[in-house]
């Protein structure tokens, strides 16, 4: 046989030589979930390892793993019922406690990229993320909801505004707003082809932030479709974004090859929480290896064509790659 393949797999160096796909810790965004308090550090439930931290402790989490090379995060609020009204008022208010943490580690953590979550539903009472009325999502007038609420982050200095929502002609709603307001070198990271997917579930422990009423189906993408992914995708260069985003990752790598191939917009792909509670759920009855099954998935990400991955893997992949 002139060709023998196995060859350039003979030895660990040869197979490091000839590897296709390399993952770093540059490839990825840490998400953090964050409440209004002092001194709070609480597991999630269904997200082992995850926590909801107040702002004080968060900034130690976060200055741990800059120790370990992660210099991107996402971050998330769990916001009290309390403070959650119809049209989402909160999410753009002076005292809003998220708005203030963007700026408090903006300020200690000046070198680090830091991304934001656009959506109403962490402070809609319906829990929907857009606008509801008569049990309908009123995509049009949500907009200017989440131009506000963009503008407002992007005050308190966040780097990448990450509109999660789904509506149309949001991108291109937002885009115009913030460079309105001056903040034109603010970036967006779209959530281009973000599917109506069962693997949200343990997010949605997180902050708390289920429908009370139906489901998300007739604005996130059907899973059963993939030529409508280029539609989106297309539609969101044009607005004005500067990443597309395909979420969930793992169910979805055709999605991911697809818009990598397509276009010369950055590729982002959310490994969600399903997914990660998963491999956990798997390595705690002893039917997978963690650290071998996680690091998988996420070279299957970045080979489909992801270049940029969000992933609760992210500081146990720097810890065991430091």
């Amino acid at each position: 046989m002139n060709q023998r393949p196995r060859r350039n797999r003979k030895s660990e160096s040869i197979r490091k030589m000839v590897q296709e796909t390399n993952l770093s810790v540059n490839d990825f965004i840490y998400p953090l979930f964050i409440v209004d308090g002092a001194n709070i550090k609480e597991e999630i439930s269904s997200m082992p390892n995850v926590f909801r931290w107040s702002l004080d402790l968060m900034l130690k989490e976060i200055e741990s793993c800059v120790n370990l090379g992660i210099n991107s995060f996402v971050l998330f609020p769990a916001v009290d019922d309390s403070l959650k009204d119809k049209v989402a008022s909160y999410s753009f208010q002076k005292e809003n406690f998220y708005l203030k943490a963007i700026s408090k580690i903006k300020t200690e953590f000046p070198s680090i990229c830091l991304m934001s979550d656009v959506a109403m539903d962490p402070y809609s009472s319906d829990g929907h993320d857009g606008l509801v009325e008569n049990g309908k999502i009123l995509n049009d007038d949500t907009l200017p909801i989440l131009s506000n609420m963009s503008v407002a982050q992007a005050q308190a200095g966040i780097d990448i505004i990450g509109p999660s929502d789904m509506m149309d002609g949001r991108i291109g709603h937002i885009r115009e707003s913030l460079d309105n307001a001056g903040y034109e070198n603010t970036s967006i990271m779209s959530y281009t082809a973000k599917y109506a997917s069962a693997f949200y579930g343990p997010f949605r422990d997180a902050l708390d932030s289920a429908p009370k009423e139906g489901d998300k189906k007739t604005y996130q993408m059907n899973p059963a479709n993939k030529k409508e992914a280029l539609i989106e995708a297309e539609l969101d260069v044009l607005e004005g974004a500067d990443f597309l985003m395909v979420k969930p990752a793992l169910c979805y790598l055709d999605i991911i090859h697809q818009l990598k191939n397509s276009f010369e917009t950055p590729i982002s792909a959310y490994n969600v929480s399903g997914e990660y509670a998963m491999v956990h759920a798997a390595s705690k009855n002893g039917w997978l290896d963690y650290n071998d099954t996680f690091q998988e998935a996420l070279l299957s990400i970045k080979r489909a064509g992801a270049d940029v991955i969000l992933t609760y893997f992210a500081k146990d992949f720097a810890k065991l790659n430091r």
